[in-house]
């Protein structure tokens, strides 16, 4: 298996604490619960710093952990990381032109693997609806405690919908002050049409100095992980 470091994991004692308390929700949400797939309504929630925290989370409990970048239209998780060199993913291993063991990659946290998004393909979602898919999914979890998915917004395109299908659970992000309640109703509608549980709502991005109610409540039980 191929190693990799990652950057920017480390977290601030709040966001730390908040993300221990994720972890323990989702720990007690049930030992069926392995594969979750996170989405958000639109694109810059936070979703996928959400996604990789959890893992690393879940890894620095002592859980083996892979965390799946499904996000195969716009994924910032290499740019984000400045991961550099030729990265295969897992648009590369749906299309057939990588095997399993080509896009894994070992982080600098023990217990938690990472597989990139790869190269974006022209079809993302016909890729992500191949029975490749569901048995990569499958296969994970014999060998994984959790596989932790970053799919894409579901208000935006109907790819974490498709990924749902495959997962045991999911976790839907939302940005403070950002969406409408009945946008986010109708992405949770969508979602539940997945036939996959959701396991609640992160909700990101609080500006916990000029809200006191948030500092309060929210920031206790989903934590402050990004700044307005």
């Amino acid at each position: 298996m191929q190693e990799i470091v990652l950057r920017g994991l480390k977290k601030d004692y709040r966001s730390n604490e908040a993300y221990k308390t994720l972890r323990t929700n989702i720990e007690f949400s049930g030992e069926d619960n392995k594969a979750i797939v996170l989405t958000s309504c639109t694109p810059n929630e936070g979703k996928s710093t959400v996604s990789l925290a959890l893992a690393d989370s879940l890894a620095e409990a002592g859980k083996k952990v892979l965390f799946v970048d499904a996000d195969l239209r716009k994924s910032v998780l290499t740019g984000r990381h400045k991961v550099t060199g030729p990265i295969k993913g897992l648009s590369h291993f749906l299309a057939g032109q990588a095997k399993v063991s080509d896009i894994m990659y070992q982080t600098q946290e023990p217990g938690l693997v990472v597989m990139f998004a790869g190269v974006v393909p022209p079809n993302p979602a016909e890729l992500l609806g191949q029975y490749k898919f569901k048995s990569l999914i499958e296969s994970a979890k014999k060998v994984y405690d959790y596989i932790i998915i970053d799919a894409p917004p579901l208000g935006s395109v109907i790819d974490s919908a498709i990924i749902a299908k495959q997962c045991d659970a999911s976790v839907l992000v939302i940005a403070a002050n950002t969406i409408s309640y009945k946008f986010a109703r109708a992405v949770k509608e969508q979602l539940e049409k997945s036939d996959c549980p959701i396991l609640g709502v992160v909700l990101n991005k609080v500006d916990m100095k000029q809200n006191k109610y948030y500092g309060k409540y929210y920031g206790k039980y989903y934590g402050e992980y990004g700044k307005k």
